[in-house]
């Protein structure tokens, strides 16, 4: 089954952002396409040792509830990569 960009936003905004957010971070879209979500987090998670398990044990689980197969891509750093927005 092939997650919508929708399904995908919509996930990112209401469940991961504000997660993020309220441990200090800043979660930012760099590309979304259909079962494909690449977001880069800054913030407190720039440089942070425990990013990865940030990654596998919220991000990935909470997206694997609306999209078992969609890819993702996480990167993290003070350096945004160009074209990425904020969630808000």
């Amino acid at each position: 089954m092939t997650a919508s960009i929708d399904q995908l936003l919509k996930v990112l905004k209401d469940v991961i952002a504000p997660l993020i957010r309220a441990d200090g971070g800043e979660v930012y879209i760099v590309a979304v396409e259909p079962n494909h979500l690449s977001l880069h987090l800054a913030g407190r998670y720039a440089g942070c040792p425990g990013t990865p398990l940030v990654v596998r044990g919220v991000i990935e689980p909470a997206l694997r509830c609306v999209a078992p197969t969609a890819r993702l891509d996480v990167s993290s750093g003070i350096s945004v990569p160009a074209g990425a927005s904020l969630v808000a």
